[in-house]
């Protein structure tokens, strides 16, 4: 094996560790903020125009979206696979007056299962299972979807502006069109694309694209 390959391997299995639990936890068992707390802004596009129900944000992190959803007068349960996330995102919530209306369930995307439970928005960000993993999660999350209900998934769609990434995490991209056949045949979608959007980073700004995917579920 050469170096190249070598470190190329040692790159590869620090990706495969980033994906799993006790990463983030370690990431966020820190006092350093990791996120800018705003909503994410294909959530406050879609979700602006929705009549405030119950919502579940499944990779929630620190709780931006979360804290947004309660302050338009969602009750929203806020689901992540870190135990210290939904700490600091409880916290946050808190901190923003806005507890009474948020719930917190420890749970990973990848083996989620609704058993029972329903939500008038189901919604994820920028969530990237590794190996093209995003179109099971979205399968999963459509059966939370209540009858009439939406679901909304948005990630990165794959670019150039990520070439700095390894490739376990450029797979992980998705484009909108390809979580389609993950949803059952009583959704429709509603939206199904990449939009453009502005990001910085290193103090940069980065021209990127958000793949959107809204669908309804039938009543």
């Amino acid at each position: 094996m050469s170096r190249d390959e070598h470190d190329h391997g040692e790159a590869d299995a620090a990706t495969v560790e980033y994906f799993e639990p006790q990463a983030w936890e370690e990431r966020y068992a820190g006092d350093q903020k990791m996120w800018s707390g705003n909503p994410n802004a294909q959530l406050v596009a879609e979700a602006s125009r929705l009549s405030p129900g119950t919502a579940l944000d499944v990779g929630c992190g620190e709780g931006g979206d979360v804290i947004w959803l309660a302050q338009q007068g969602w009750r929203v349960t806020g689901a992540d696979f870190s135990a210290n996330g939904l700490t600091r995102a409880a916290r946050h919530a808190e901190e923003a007056g806005v507890a009474d209306r948020t719930d917190w369930w420890q749970v990973d995307a990848r083996t989620f299962s609704a058993d029972g439970r329903s939500y008038d928005l189901v919604t994820t960000h920028f969530l990237h299972p590794p190996d093209h993993g995003m179109v099971d999660v979205t399968r999963r999350l459509a059966e939370a979807v209540a009858p009439g209900g939406h679901l909304l998934v948005v990630g990165h769609a794959p670019s150039e502006a990520f070439t700095h990434l390894s490739a376990s995490h450029r797979n992980a991209m998705f484009l909108a069109e390809e979580l389609l056949p993950a949803l059952p045949d009583d959704f429709e979608a509603l939206v199904v694309e990449q939009r453009p959007r502005t990001m910085t980073r290193d103090g940069e700004t980065v021209d990127v694209h958000d793949s959107t995917l809204l669908a309804r579920r039938s009543r």
